[in-house]
């Protein structure tokens, strides 16, 4: 017995290392990738684009995207901005999953295999929500400089179309990628309302709404969208001031929602570490796996209680 819990925890932490060498490689291409791009860019070569890197799993790729799970995946990976393929996040998170039931089979009780192998897939998927949370923050403090942007474009006496693409080139990641792809929409032919819209879908946020409906209906309207730019400007610094300060009032209150499950599932290696066998003879019993599993449900209500009371909308 003590020697199948030794196979199937060294096949876990195996997965693990081989998933974490996966990335890492994964990294440093993409890295590689953009460093190859900037010496072009700098010695003025005019690279037509930035050079791809190889797509692994293009089979499980292709297969996924026709289904109606792999195009939502692919459309949130498309907001959080990362240079991966629904193939490759799929075949990531699955190994990922396999190496967290056999460790939590291993190292607890067979009972907790699959419980860790959902938590694999909750934690995947709550990697993407941060990633584009994240991407969404920044470009939400990037808003008053593409609007100021946009004022003083318009304010020369330029198009709307011209300023969009003026701003696209001088802003940084992730402004500067999203207004580029609806210049490049613009320049297909689009609608400037389709394009702005698309955009405000992508990283949907109160402060993007606001600039995509002044800008559309000055579009429309023929209005003065210098002016309207110039008070949006200030209206949106002092916004970027009031959510940073509610985001530092609420950081202990996001640290303690991710805190009390942690202590739970440490509660478990601690009873299982004092008396070992204790966690197979308790998850034993149908009582004892109800138990559990009423356990865990009670620590993610909490957590998303937490998450809930803690969100301010400003």
């Amino acid at each position: 017995m003590e020697l199948r819990t030794l196979v199937q925890l060294t096949t876990g932490l195996t997965l693990l290392a081989c998933l974490l060498a996966v990335l890492g490689v994964h990294t440093y291409a993409a890295g590689r990738a953009q460093r190859r791009a900037l010496v072009d860019r700098l010695a003025l070569e005019g690279p037509t684009g930035t050079p791809g890197r190889r797509r692994h799993f293009r089979g499980l790729d292709r297969r996924l995207r026709r289904t109606r799970l792999g195009r939502l995946l692919e459309l949130r990976l498309a907001s959080t901005g990362l240079d991966i393929t629904p193939g490759e996040f799929f075949a990531a998170m699955t190994t990922a999953v396999v190496a967290l039931w056999l460790i939590g089979q291993a190292a607890l009780a067979p009972f907790f295999g699959p419980i860790a192998g959902v938590l694999g897939i909750w934690a995947a998927w709550q990697f993407l929500n941060w990633q584009r949370q994240k991407r969404i923050e920044k470009f939400i403090n990037q808003l008053p400089e593409l609007a100021r942007i946009l004022a003083n474009a318009t304010q020369a006496g330029l198009a709307l179309r011209t300023a969009v693409g003026m701003a696209a080139e001088e802003l940084e990641a992730p402004a500067g990628e999203e207004l580029a792809k609806v210049a490049n929409q613009l320049a297909m032919g689009a609608a400037m309302d389709d394009a702005l819209g698309e955009l405000a879908d992508r990283l949907p946020s109160r402060e993007l709404v606001v600039l995509v409906t002044t800008l559309v209906l000055s579009n429309r309207a023929g209005g003065q969208v210098v002016g309207a730019l110039r008070n949006l400007t200030e209206t949106l610094e002092e916004r970027k001031e009031t959510r940073r300060e509610i985001r530092t009032q609420l950081s202990q209150v996001s640290m303690t929602s991710y805190a009390v499950p942690l202590m739970g599932v440490g509660a478990l290696f601690l009873m299982n570490g004092v008396k070992d066998g204790a966690l197979d003879r308790m998850t034993g019993s149908p009582v004892g796996q109800a138990c559990v599993i009423i356990a865990f449900a009670l620590y993610a209500v909490g957590f998303v209680l937490i998450r809930r009371l803690s969100r301010i909308d400003v």
